[in-house]
């Protein structure tokens, strides 16, 4: 395949020094087929990940690197090879009139969002049979469902790329299993296998687990192994390593009272509930549908139950304990983010805190409003409060002038509660990081307080992070139980 030439080629240095153990990352995995980058986040993954780009192009072991993020990072991704590099990346963009430019233009770089790859597959797959292109998927979680059109598309087009590069903290996102495709997606199954069924099966988080220890010893011997399997071709550090200096993390539960109509609805849907677990069994957030909907319910009526009434005119339970907190992070003169689940909340809490300054970013706001929020909010000393959605906000957004984090409501995903607190934990932190989860008390809250504790340890045992016989000290499986009880069923 004849190499692209251009006029003028791109200085090939970077702007800034990497730290030690990102120089070792390039290095473990820079002559690879394929690897993953699986630094938790908040470890400076863009810079291992441009780094190793300049690496390959000075040694012209490829013509030109695709960097694949999610849309909303895409202005993130220019203004981290503005800050790393000398190099301009071609945009692939809505204009789709302008893709021909892009895809015969002898660029050494280009950017574009997921979705794009989906609707010019057939237009990639031409421009990779045409020229020795390195692939980099930012937040590869996004393909980890692997009966997705998304995933299939970027599964066909694996082998055509001559190097291929996965990235997230995260690669376990809920569940063990979501590894599955990310892996695939580098190796067509080598590692974990090509029966993404039976992989499933053996790394399932399930209820049944709580009832049956022989099931819990296959999982979790089944689970361990799972790092080892892929470790050759994986770079994976935590904060715990050692590896850089951190301030400190503290995560305070606060438990929360009722108001007394927001009880008095919880406890009618709560009814309902009840009622569908005693006909259909122990309750899973994975089960169908429709009994998903009302669990996700009862976490909108112990956060706010204005987002299923829209005659509820009280103050909610919790909105007490978040103007406590909020005033006293305000009087030390920090900033804090306060999460929500629920575009509603956001609009509501924006307006219940406006004396601070807040400013807002959820996904009915389009890329320049979110990034005019974030810019005010870094930038500004008297917007003290950013108030976001995960959705929105929990990826590739460096948020360290905020030193507190305050999640209003969670719902049962992993990845969102992990992501979402660490905007603030990370390189270029220097304050104590407060972490604090706003429970109410009986409620659904805290089955999902449990359940993500137990999302997390699995997680890390996949990852390599922990111990089996650590993993064995503090997982519990009594998810059901937990359940049972907040919802009265004897």
């Amino acid at each position: 395949m004849q190499q692209i030439i251009l006029k003028k080629e791109p200085k090939l240095n970077s702007k800034l020094e990497a730290f030690p153990y990102q120089t070792d990352a390039v290095q473990s995995i820079c002559e690879l087929e394929y690897s993953a980058i699986f630094h938790e986040q908040g470890l400076g993954k863009s810079k291992i990940a441009i780094d190793l780009m300049l690496y390959w192009l000075e040694k012209k072991m490829i013509d030109t690197v695709l960097f694949v993020a999610k849309k909303s990072l895409i202005y993130n991704w220019e203004k981290e090879f503005l800050s790393h590099t000398f190099m301009k990346p071609k945009l692939l963009t809505q204009n789709k009139k302008s893709h021909y430019y892009v895809f015969n233009s002898p660029s050494r770089l280009m950017l574009c969002h997921y979705e794009m790859v989906l609707s010019e597959y057939e237009r990639f797959k031409l421009f990779l049979r045409s020229r020795n292109v390195a692939v980099i998927l930012d937040e590869s979680v996004k393909i980890k469902n692997p009966d997705s059109s998304l995933t299939k598309v970027f599964f066909e087009l694996a082998p055509l790329f001559k190097k291929r590069v996965i990235m997230t903290g995260t690669p376990v996102a809920n569940r063990p299993y979501d590894i599955w495709a990310q892996i695939f997606f580098l190796d067509q199954g080598n590692s974990l296998g090509s029966d993404f069924n039976s992989f499933k099966r053996n790394a399932d988080l399930s209820n049944e687990l709580s009832e049956d220890t022989g099931l819990q010893v296959n999982f979790e011997n089944y689970v361990e192994g799972i790092f080892d399997r892929i470790s050759h071709f994986t770079v994976r550090e935590t904060k715990r390593s050692g590896i850089i200096e951190l301030p400190e993390k503290e995560i305070r539960k606060i438990k929360t009272d009722w108001e007394s109509c927001q009880y008095e609805l919880y406890r009618q849907i709560s009814e309902e509930t009840k009622a569908i677990v005693i006909k259909e069994g122990v309750p899973s957030e994975d089960n169908s549908e429709q009994f998903l909907k009302r669990m996700l319910r009862l976490v909108q009526v112990a956060s706010n139950p204005a987002l299923i009434d829209d005659g509820y005119k009280n103050e909610p339970g919790k909105l007490e304990s978040l103007k406590n907190i909020i005033y006293d992070i305000i009087s030390n003169n920090e900033k804090c983010i306060v999460w929500s689940a629920f575009t509603e909340n956001i609009d509501w809490l924006t307006l219940e805190l406006k004396k601070y300054g807040a400013r807002k970013i959820h996904g009915k706001l389009n890329i320049e409003q979110r990034n005019k929020s974030i810019e005010s909010f870094l930038t500004k000393d008297n917007i003290r409060i950013l108030v976001a959605t995960p959705g929105a906000a929990k990826e590739g957004l460096t948020l360290t002038s905020a030193n507190h984090v305050i999640f209003y409501d969670r719902t049962f995903s992993l990845d969102d509660y992990l992501q979402a607190q660490d905007r603030i934990h990370r390189i270029s932190q220097k304050k104590k990081c407060v972490i604090y989860n706003l429970i109410m008390k009986d409620s659904i809250d805290e089955w999902v307080d449990v359940l993500l504790e137990g999302k997390h340890l699995a997680a890390q045992l996949a990852q390599g992070d922990i111990s089996l016989s650590y993993y064995k000290t503090k997982m519990s499986y009594d998810f059901g139980t937990i359940i049972k009880n907040i919802l009265n069923i004897k």
